[in-house]
């Protein structure tokens, strides 16, 4: 199953969660509705009075659930981060020198890379000595990953990658937005039972002697009793709808987990941990049934519409001939001696960080498929790992340093974004003096001294490691900065494409964790509806990547008769240049999952119209794709 067919699977997936939810309340409107009736005594009443007390218990109990689920979804706007604050998760700080925080951001930020999405906000569960984990945010834009203390104590950095990745391929597939949803929903349904242990409090002690004096006639009693039943009826189907949600999906997380790192002994080594240790996966969190769903163990001792599979069936999945009988003698080892994480690193040879080999050559070109590279949308390979890690290690420390720091960040980001055109350069730089003073100006010109040079393979990934920084600023800070990355890219309008590409993909990615939505309305689009936006994205790319107006034709019409066969639409120059496609990407990003898949298979067809890509034209494709929010690793990595 593809990144396409999954993203199919979460629409559908979607619409199933607004159903039950319906279902859930109705059966709840139903529950209360008969019980304040009986209370009341409303059934001896004329019909028309009792049809009234039904219509306005209906009103008050779905409008109370409703305006609860949607009081605690505007509240996590804020994105993953919140998720993992009210859980009690702490910031992990980019320049922290604990051993066992730094293992854990150099594995988030490695697996962001080799993914293709910004770098995550990286939280630990400070009093949560159980194994557990969990992604959370809108898009990966707004994503935060959070890890307990006893992830983080007790797996090793294989285990660790395991469970990073498989909260990852959550992010990449769309169920971290299910996910996030769910909880407001879920509050929603929960809340009665909250109201009727209130009402039920009034009832039974307030009132003082009248109340003793009118024994029975108080009906708060009986209305916090049927809340309370409604609210347990919202607990078993929030339960349901959980397991409903979870269950397959986690199967699937670990298969991409193991997909990704070409190994089952580290998500496997974790799971037997969770079984092994006392403390296993669970949770101490009062909002384990807002939560318990968007984890990656089990958070709750009992089985009964459990969210996650049975751990021995996750284990036996991963390695076919394991026996449950192993859990109970690592559990007898382990009580005495429990597992260290960095001491079985020490012992296997691993360090914070892992190497990954050398770049290819700025002038290396790749062979590759456009059916290959759309195939690679969403699902990276352990070789898209090690290129993580080889990017990793080359970039100047003191570089790597100001793109975790949110004071250099915006700065390099405005270097990076620098037009290598001395003439365009210098009206990009004369709108940084209007917009931010002569200081930034100096700073940004400096920045782009220090990326002079980079190697083509580093630039996007510089931007992924500089958004947690950025996001970090206030929200006003962070509306300033969208302004200032939309004017570099309209500087003249001469930019080249990867610049305007780069500069568009940090302004959606940081729109979208300011405002929690795409700077644009995304509605359905058809392929038809989609030609001219079509045309103009293979008309600039057929232009930028080739030195003639023969051969530029000609790989737009190959890509154009890939995405739309039998029709033709002529060549023309955007009347904007690069800045035509705008108007584009609304367009784009509405189209259906298969439909996009076609469009990056044009692209590919279109730069690289002779079977091969250089380093640089990867990167443009990459960036494209970020564009589509169609996540693509390396392409170093793919077969040709």
């Amino acid at each position: 199953m593809d990144f396409f067919e999954r993203q199919r699977q979460v629409k559908r997936l979607s619409f199933r969660l607004i159903l039950l939810y319906v279902l859930a309340v109705l059966a709840i409107v139903v529950v209360v509705c008969l019980v304040v009736a009986f209370a009341l005594g409303a059934f001896e009443a004329p019909a028309a009075e009792l049809a009234w007390l039904m219509f306005w218990t209906a009103v008050l109990t779905g409008g109370s659930i409703l305006l609860a689920s949607l009081f605690r979804t505007i509240g996590l706007r804020a994105g993953g981060g919140k998720v993992a604050r009210d859980l009690g998760g702490v910031l992990v700080p980019e320049d922290t020198t604990d051993l066992r925080l730094r293992r854990l951001r150099n594995v988030v930020e490695e697996v962001a890379l080799a993914s293709g999405v910004p770098v995550p906000e990286v939280y630990v569960l400070e009093d949560e000595p159980g194994i557990n984990a969990f992604a959370a945010g809108w898009s990966p834009a707004d994503a935060a990953v959070a890890v307990t203390r006893g992830a983080l104590d007790r797996l090793n950095r294989d285990e660790l990658q395991g469970v990073i990745a498989h909260e990852f391929s959550h992010v990449l597939n769309g169920d971290m937005r299910i996910n996030i949803r769910l909880i407001g929903l879920l509050f929603g349904i929960l809340f009665l039972a909250i109201v009727g242990r209130t009402f039920l409090y009034a009832g039974a002690f307030g009132g003082g002697r009248e109340r003793r004096d009118n024994q029975g006639s108080n009906p708060l009693p009986l209305i916090g009793i049927a809340l309370i039943v409604a609210g347990s009826i919202g607990v078993f189907a929030g339960r349901l709808i959980q397991a409903s949600v979870s269950r397959q999906r986690e199967y699937l997380a670990d298969a991409s987990a193991v997909q990704f790192t070409r190994q089952t002994s580290g998500i496997a080594g974790a799971l037997k941990k969770i079984g092994g240790l006392e403390t296993g996966s669970r949770l101490s969190t009062p909002k384990i049934d807002e939560v318990g769903h968007m984890l990656f163990g089990e958070a709750r001792l009992r089985s009964l519409f459990a969210t996650h599979p049975p751990l021995a069936d996750r284990i036996r999945a991963l390695e076919p001939g394991f026996d449950p009988a192993q859990l109970t003698a690592l559990a007898q080892k382990w009580r005495a001696a429990p597992p260290s994480g960095l001491a079985e690193d020490a012992a296997m040879g691993l360090s914070l960080a892992e190497e990954g080999g050398a770049l290819p050559g700025h002038d290396t070109r790749m062979a590759v498929r456009p059916d290959a590279v759309a195939a690679s949308v969403g699902a990276p390979q352990q070789p898209a790992y090690h290129r993580a890690e080889s990017i990793l290690e080359r970039f100047p420390p003191e570089i790597l340093a100001r793109a975790r720091r949110g004071d250099t960040a915006p700065a390099l980001v405005f270097g990076l974004l620098l037009s290598e055109q001395p003439e365009v350069a210098d009206s990009q730089l004369a709108a940084l003096r209007d917009r931010h003073g002569e200081a930034v100006a100096a700073d940004t010109v400096a920045a782009a001294g220090r990326l002079a040079g980079l190697h083509p393979l580093l630039r996007l990934p510089l931007a992924q490691l500089c958004f947690p920084a950025l996001r970090a600023h206030p929200a006003a800070t962070r509306q300033d900065l969208l302004g200032t990355i939309d004017t570099l890219a309209r500087a003249d309008g001469r930019v080249s494409v990867f610049e305007y590409a780069l500069s568009r993909l940090l302004h959606r990615d940081l729109y979208e964790a300011t405002y929690d939505s795409p700077p644009w309305p995304v509605r359905p689009r058809s392929l038809p509806a989609c030609r001219n936006a079509i045309a103009s994205l293979l008309a600039v790319l057929a232009r930028a990547g080739h030195p003639d107006e023969a051969s530029a034709e000609h790989a737009y019409h190959v890509g154009l008769a890939m995405i739309l066969p039998g029709q033709p639409v002529p060549m023309t120059a955007p009347q904007h240049g690069v800045l035509a496609l705008d108007a584009a990407w609304p367009m784009l990003d509405g189209l259906a999952p298969q439909d996009k898949s076609l469009l990056i298979q044009a692209v590919v067809a279109v730069i690289s119209e002779d079977g091969t890509m250089t380093v640089a034209e990867q990167e443009l494709t990459r960036t494209i794709c970020g564009m589509l929010h169609c996540p693509l690793p390396p392409l170093t990595a793919l077969p040709a």
